[in-house]
């Protein structure tokens, strides 16, 4: 049965345009495709590939690549190019245990005819005549980011302010987001020219988490949704952006299953309303990505929508599969839940709810985010049938190792914080 959904899509570039794509010659906007691309410059950041231990990272109290993130997103707010000021959005910290993080983003709420999306199908095709990352303006463009395969190259970094863009070895590129969650949110647009589809692959999630892992930041976050979880462009990318505080699922408790010989440690999360697998571990950042990679693919050859979180700097990675756009498609979400617009993509189902209208952000309860998050949820039983394919892919059987919790912890409030990620720590909160 084709399942499909009406929603607005999120604006992320400026040349963005409705389904109607623009022919003929050429577009006079300074585009990516080839009758703008010839002579076009960008500044490089390459960075060291792939043998690198997880986590390690020379101390520095703020790294090039984060100075040249916001040095260059900081450029285009002044410039004029996003569509409102996300630093005026409102943003705090539902009151509760779990933490949710609640913002007012009127901005995002268009007042736009709904277009209509399939959610059945994970894996599908790179449309060229789709708004697709090669028609934005380059102006919107940021830098190159790439990972050097030159292992007898011992420097840590390279950068080159004003570099060619290659049309013939696509280049991997970081561009706004012109409809902005945070500060400092943009796009990793892996092989932009490939025109590759929303789908997960090994060189570009271990891309990304490079990316993360680069930033040294365990504030700065990137995110990954499938097709059928919320991503509108079928041209693969990720999001990310920085908030300087932790995410309800950062902090959910979580019980291993199984360790990889590579040393990637696989656990689920508990006490959390959406279900999901946790990632962490390994010698190197390859060996992570690698188990996170297989997962995907696991998930996109079975038609599975799954989202993903990658935190602390690329040390954790949250694989969340997701049922809410075919609930959606058969009528089985509350008309009250759909008058909210949200969409639950990665950054809702980490627990930062973005808001559209005053009154949900007024009204917003630890109650009210629970309730919508365990409508994207997978239920118990078909949660255990897809771990079931995912370590049958990867080779485990998946079982659950004999570990001890303990249930009413030593945190106040009762609420089990183990295996919290180090890194982004919160004081205990009496209830």
């Amino acid at each position: 049965m084709l399942l499909k959904i009406k929603r607005v899509p999120t604006v992320v570039s400026n040349y963005q345009k409705e389904e109607a794509a623009e022919e003929g010659g050429g577009c006079g906007r300074n585009c990516l495709s080839k009758c703008c691309i010839n002579g076009a410059r960008l500044p490089l950041y390459t960075c060291k590939n792939l043998d690198k231990s997880v986590g390690v990272k020379p101390e520095s109290p703020v790294t090039f690549l984060e100075s040249l993130v916001l040095g260059e997103w900081e450029d285009r707010f002044q410039r004029g190019l996003f569509r409102y000021d996300v630093t005026a959005c409102e943003t705090k910290v539902i009151q509760g245990k779990y933490g949710f993080i609640a913002q007012l983003n009127e901005g995002r709420h268009l007042k736009k005819r709904p277009t209509e999306f399939r959610v059945d199908k994970v894996l599908q095709p790179f449309d060229g005549s789709k708004f697709n990352f090669t028609k934005v303006g380059q102006e919107e463009l940021l830098f190159q980011f790439e990972a050097d395969d030159d292992d007898d190259d011992d420097s840590e970094i390279q950068f080159f302010p004003n570099m060619p863009l290659d049309a013939d070895n696509s280049p991997s590129v970081v561009a706004i987001n012109v409809s902005p969650i945070e500060y400092g949110h943009v796009l990793l647009i892996p092989r932009v020219l490939d025109c590759l589809p929303q789908r997960i692959d090994h060189k570009s999630l271990l891309l990304a988490i490079q990316m993360a892992s680069e930033a040294a930041n365990p504030y700065f976050r990137l995110g990954y949704n499938s097709l059928g979880a919320f991503a509108t462009i079928n041209h693969l990318h990720f999001q990310a952006y920085y908030l300087a505080m932790p995410f309800p699922i950062e902090k959910a408790p979580s019980l291993k299953i199984s360790t990889t010989n590579e040393g990637v440690k696989i656990s689920r999360l508990l006490n959390y309303p959406v279900r999901g697998l946790l990632f962490e571990g390994g010698s190197f950042i390859k060996d992570l990505s690698d188990a996170v990679t297989n997962a995907s693919v696991c998930l996109q050859n079975n038609n599975i929508p799954f989202n993903i979180l990658i935190s602390d700097s690329g040390k954790r990675i949250f694989l969340l599969p997701q049922c809410y756009a075919e609930k959606q498609a058969l009528g089985e979400v509350s008309s009250k839940l759909l008058d909210t617009q949200v969409n639950p993509a990665v950054w809702e189902m980490s627990g930062h709810m973005v808001l559209k209208r005053i009154e949900d952000y007024e009204g917003a309860s630890e109650e009210k985010a629970w309730s919508l998050l365990a409508e994207v949820s997978l239920s118990e039983e078909r949660f255990k049938e897809v771990n079931t394919m995912i370590f049958e892919a990867i080779g485990f059987c998946g079982e659950e190792e004999e570990e001890e919790l303990d249930e009413k912890s030593s945190m106040d409030g009762g609420f089990i914080r183990a295996n919290c990620c180090p890194s982004v720590k919160e004081e205990a909160v009496s209830t």
